[in-house]
C-alpha cells in the first residue's frame, strides 16, 4: 500500500528540502524514495549527482583526489541542491563532517536515520557497492570508529528516527508521522487591528496618533 502524507504536510513544508543523513547502510535512498512519493517531492541521491558531476565513480574520486577532494566536490553538490526546492535528498554518510555543509542542510529539514551498528554491518556486507572508507582489514572496527566520530554530528539533525527491523516504507511512514511535530506555522497577522494604549491613558490604532 502506498504511503499517504497528511493532507496539510506538503503545504506546511512550503517546498523545504528534506535531507536524510546517517551512516552508509542506514537506508537513506531506500527510505527517501517512498518518502518523496508520499509528499509529491522529487527524490535525489546526492552521491549519484556527485558522480555525474565528476564523470567518474566515488571510488575513482577517492583514488585520484583522496577524501579531501571528494568532500570538496560533495560540498559543491550540496550548494547546488540548496538552490532547489521540494526535494528529498539522500546525502552521503560523511556529508556532516564538513561544517560548510550544515549551512546548506539547515536551509531545509535534516533527518537522521539511525540504524544499529549490527544492522548497518549486515546491510553493508550484503551490498556489493565499493565503500572506500571501509576498505580496511577490519571493516567492522572501521565502521565502529566512523560511528563514534559521526554520531555527535548526526545528533544535530532536526529529527532523529531510530530504526529497528521495520521495512524502509515503515521508516518513511514514521518520518511522515514525526515531521508535523517539528514544523511551526509562520506567525499570522491579527485579524483585528491592534489598539495601542499610551502612557497618558488614551488609545489609538497608530504610533503616530
Amino acid at each position: 500500500m502506498p504511503l499517504d502524507a497528511p493532507a496539510d504536510l506538503s503545504r506546511r513544508l512550503k517546498g523545504l528540502n528534506l535531507y536524510l543523513v546517517g551512516m552508509m547502510g542506514a537506508g537513506k535512498s531506500a527510505v527517501g524514495r517512498p518518502l518523496a512519493r508520499a509528499l509529491g517531492y522529487r527524490f535525489i541521491d546526492a552521491d549519484t549527482i556527485l558522480e555525474q558531476a565528476a564523470g567518474c565513480t566515488i571510488p575513482e574520486i577517492f583514488a585520484e583526489a583522496g577524501e579531501e577532494g571528494f568532500r570538496a566536490l560533495e560540498s559543491a553538490v550540496m550548494d547546488q541542491l540548496a538552490g532547489w526546492h521540494s526535494l528529498v535528498v539522500a546525502t552521503g554518510g560523511g556529508v556532516v563532517t564538513r561544517p560548510v555543509n550544515w549551512g546548506h542542510l539547515h536551509q531545509g529539514v535534516v533527518i537522521w536515520l539511525d540504524a544499529p551498528e549490527a544492522v548497518l554491518l549486515a546491510r553493508l556486507e550484503a551490498d556489493p557497492t565499493p565503500r572506500p572508507l571501509l576498505a580496511d582489514a577490519d571493516p567492522a572496527g572501521r565502521l565502529r570508529q566512523l560511528l563514534a566520530e559521526r554520531r555527535p554530528l548526526y545528533a544535530q539533525a532536526d529529527l532523529h528516527i531510530p530504526q529497528g527491523m521495520e521495512s524502509h516504507e515503515g521508516v518513511a511512514a514514521r518520518v511522515l508521522e514525526a515531521l508535523p511535530g517539528i514544523l511551526r506555522e509562520a506567525p499570522q497577522p491579527p485579524k483585528e487591528g491592534i489598539t495601542l494604549r499610551h502612557a497618558d491613558g488614551h488609545t489609538s490604532s497608530s504610533l503616530n496618533d
